[in-house]
């Protein structure tokens, strides 16, 4: 056999591509594929990513590192609790970080397939005995969950959530509008006409909650507050 030196690279890594290795549980001498390799770090997580956990979907076995609930088949749409493990696929434990995010947005995704999703609300996280009830609200979902299928979960939150906007129509010409918000801040503001022309004034913040605009002529418009 020729030295390992002495044969030529290849920077194109495909699925079915080997190497040789050492089984560790016997010793003995194995081909590894990429696509294998890939799989293993995917589902042991050890490619850190934060705020990722992944369990595998088995509704015949309740063991660490999976989740049940869902029967096999259901939409993403459908499902509104399930029995999570304490501990993921990676060994790692659970339940500190999920009780922590209770309240906030999970992405429960099909690993192979971005597109097979359950965006969700997490409406609460309660023991029982090695797993623990996760109730959910559904915001979005698409695809099935499928049995022995390995599943990320992780927290989400789309850009546009938690940036609410404040439309405010001014139908008479004025020179000041007094505006009430509700939006607990000092909102960044742009103004338009009925011509949908941007109009510059003076801005008075009188709380959180108030604002007092003020312009050279009167006329009438809308203020867009976010």
């Amino acid at each position: 056999m020729a030295r390992i030196s002495s044969y030529p690279r290849d920077l194109d890594v495909n699925d079915k591509d080997a190497w040789i290795g050492t089984e560790s549980s016997n010793r003995l001498t194995r081909n590894f594929t990429a696509e294998a390799v890939a799989k293993y770090l995917n589902i042991k997580g050890k490619i850190s990513i934060s705020a990722q956990m992944v369990f595998k979907f088995d509704i015949a076995n309740q063991v660490p590192g999976t989740f049940n609930g869902p029967a096999d088949g259901a939409t993403f749409a459908s499902i509104t609790t399930m029995e999570l493990s304490t501990i993921d696929a990676s060994g790692q434990n659970v339940v500190a970080f999920m009780d922590y995010i209770v309240g906030n947005d999970i992405l429960i995704s099909e690993q192979k397939d971005i597109s097979t999703f359950g965006h969700y609300t997490i409406d609460s996280y309660t023991p029982n005995g090695n797993f623990y009830t996760l109730a959910l609200t559904n915001k979005k979902g698409e695809g099935a969950l499928v049995q022995d299928t390995f599943y990320d979960f992780a927290v989400f939150t789309l850009s546009t959530q938690g940036v609410p906007t404040f439309i405010f129509n001014q139908g008479v010409p004025a020179t000041t509008w007094s505006i009430t918000h509700n939006l607990g801040k000092f909102p960044s503001i742009t103004v338009i006409d009925t011509g949908n022309t941007v109009v510059t004034g003076e801005y008075t913040y009188v709380d959180n909650n108030n604002v007092i605009l003020t312009f050279s002529a009167g006329f009438a418009g809308k203020a867009y507050l976010n």
